[in-house]
Formats: C-alpha cells, structure tokens, sequence
C-alpha cells in the first residue's frame, strides 16, 4: 500500500498541449484555500483473480472542502447525473437542502458501503461536540466508478483503516494523479485512466477567485477520444480491446468541482451540469453503462451546521455572485474538466488485466500523442 500527494512529473502542460485559460499555482484542486486531497493506494499481486486475494488495484480519494476543521461547516453545494448508472450517496439532501458537511470521499463500486461507513465514524469523532453531544449527523458524500477489469473488486478489500488513512492524510499542494487512490484500477478511453485534476483562475470584477476539478476517470471507448478538437482515437488505434470484445462502453466518471466564488446551490447546480460538457469535449456520447455523476461545491459562505440545536437562527446572510457574471464560472468549469481527464490519463502507468485476464490496459504512449497533436498544430513549442 502507498500513500502519497507527490506531483507527478508529466501532466498535459508539460507535454505543450495548449489549454485554454490560467491555472492556479497546482493546477489542482488545492488552489482552492483550504482544499486538501488524501489517498490511499492498494496495488498488490498479479495474475489471475482469486476471489479476496487479489490482484488489488484500488483505493481511496478523499477530498476535504473545509480541511480538518474540528466543527461541521455548511459546504454548498449542486448536484447533476448526465447518467444515473452509478453511485453518489448524500445528494438526496444536496439536491433537498443544497449544502454537505466533510469530506467527499470516492472509491471503487463495491467498497461504497464500508467508505461510507469509515467516514461516519471520522466524522463522529472529528465533529464530537456536535454530533456525540448534540442530535447532529453526518450523511457523507461517498461515489464510485467500477475497477473490475484490473481490480478484484469482489474480494472487497478497502476496509476501515484505509479510509481513515485516506482522509488523514489529506493536505494542500501538488495532488498526485493516474494509478492513485480511487482511480487506481480505472480506465479512459481504453487507455488506463485514473484520478486526474485541474484549475482555472477566474477574474470577476476586482477580486480573482479559483474553479477546479478532481476527477475519477472511468469511461469512454477509444475512437471517441478527442484532445483539444483532435480525433485522437482514430490515430492511436492499438490495443483497443474493449471495443474489440466487448463492442460497448463498461465505465463510469466522478467529477468533483470545487470554488471559492460565492454561489448558491442552484448555481452550484448549473455549473454542476456543465461538467457534460468538459466530457463532451473529450469525445464521450455519454454511454448507457457510464455513470456520469457531478458535484459542485463552494467553499464561500462558512456556516456552521446548527442541525436540531434548540437555539436556532431566524435568518442567514449570503452573499452570492450574480448571474450576470456566472458565464466566467462556467467557462472555467468546462476546462478544468477537460483538462483533468487528459491529466488523469496522461499520468497513468500501464496495467495488466484480470478480467478478462492476459491484457494489457495500455498508459497512452506520450511520444504518439505529442505526435499526432503536432499534425494538427495543438502543441507548443518548448
């Protein structure tokens, strides 16, 4: 097991594709004030699958919008599905009350319940004053997108601890992407995919604010791969064995966007729905199999959770960005979108298989990409 928030050396900027817009000092999540990403990463064995041995290619992400403050503030929040064919728990209160509380935590399909279960308890303790004291609850962000393919995802192997390690270890700066954390055994385009991260500075008025995304990257089929406008699937055409054997797409994608633009949750959800279009931009139709599931948070407007206190608050004061201005905040929330799924996909190492076994999920080849870029003029010159 290894646990790390090292920058991985090589992201899309570095290989001069030319992304639109500014990014923050990371380009992660983490330009976000007070934004922290923990991992936990399990890759052991290989071979074939045995049932609760192994191979184990999986994790756990956690994403903290509010650090490991010792009482529950309200993190506002929109909540979209493109499609539903997946799991993102807590979003029947987001969509009901717009706001969460902790961490938001991903992981892999059949490891949901013991996240859930693992970031209860972090949060019972964390937040003891409200919740062990009080009648106050947590009702925890937890989503998945399915590994089975390179993970033995049956044997359930993420257990409690892993979890707890995963939001422990959460801090600021570089985030670590590919093979990392939830996105460990995960696929893109049917090249390895993974966690992948990206952000924008957002100038509105007087005042700079940051748009971000962290991704879990587990979909589309290899001739819809588009980067920056290039049919990137149609040149890079080997090893494409899921269309091969399978003919559909078998993957899902968790988008998290983060800012620090005071919003209200129902223009929380507006920019949650534009996550559709970051994915569109990297060729995806939105498969039948892919549960496309977003989440859109804001870090502004700190309140503590007054849950069932007896001494309640008549009003709440908010300030919120008018819509006029919000076209900014979608703009950006599209790139960053685009941009963490080509970094998620670009910093991934090459898999074997388990299912079915004898493969190789392939990490794109950057020498090929740089390549057919090249042809169409996307790169820099360095």
């Amino acid at each position: 097991m290894s646990d790390s928030n090292k920058q991985n050396p090589v992201r899309a900027r570095d290989l001069g594709l030319l992304f639109n817009g500014k990014p923050g000092q990371w380009n992660s999540i983490t330009d976000i004030p007070g934004v922290e990403v923990g991992f936990t990463t399990m890759i052991e064995g290989e071979g074939e699958v045995s049932v609760g041995k192994g191979p184990i290619r999986t994790g756990v992400t956690a994403v903290l919008p509010r650090g490991k403050e010792q009482e529950a503030n309200v993190v506002w929040a929109g909540q979209y599905n493109l499609n539903g064919f997946g799991e993102m728990t807590g979003t029947h209160w987001i969509n009901e009350a717009g706001y969460f509380l902790g961490p938001v935590c991903l992981t892999n399909t059949h490891s949901v319940g013991m996240v859930h279960h693992a970031t209860v308890g972090w949060m019972v303790e964390n937040y003891h004053k409200q919740m062990v004291n009080g009648h106050e609850w947590p009702l925890p962000v937890v989503a998945e997108t399915y590994d089975g393919m390179l993970n033995d995802a049956c044997g359930r192997h993420i257990n409690e601890n892993h979890v707890l390690n995963a939001i422990n270890s959460a801090k600021g700066g570089s985030v670590e992407e590919g093979n990392v954390g939830g996105g460990t055994g995960m696929m893109t385009y049917e090249f390895k995919g993974g966690t992948g991260t990206a952000s924008r500075l957002v100038k509105i008025d007087k005042s700079e604010y940051v748009v971000a995304s962290l991704v879990q990257s587990n979909f589309g089929l290899r001739s819809e791969l588009s980067i920056l406008g290039v049919p990137v699937g149609k040149h890079l055409t080997e090893n494409a064995f899921v269309s091969e054997m399978i003919g559909h797409e078998q993957g899902s994608i968790i988008v998290i966007i983060g800012t620090n633009i005071p919003m209200l949750p129902i223009q929380l959800h507006r920019m949650a729905k534009r996550a559709a279009i970051g994915l569109g931009r990297t060729g995806t139709t939105g498969g039948q199999y892919s549960g496309d599931i977003f989440l859109a948070f804001s870090t502004a407007n700190k309140q503590q959770f007054t849950g069932m206190q007896d001494v309640q608050p008549v009003c709440y004061d908010m300030k919120f960005l008018n819509n006029h201005h919000l076209d900014k905040a979608f703009e950006a929330t599209v790139e960053v979108i685009e941009e963490a799924i080509i970094n998620a996909m670009i910093a991934a190492k090459s898999m074997t298989t388990i299912k079915p076994a004898g493969y190789t999920l392939d990490a794109i080849d950057h020498e090929k990409l740089v390549k057919v870029m090249s042809k169409y003029g996307r790169i820099q010159s360095k």
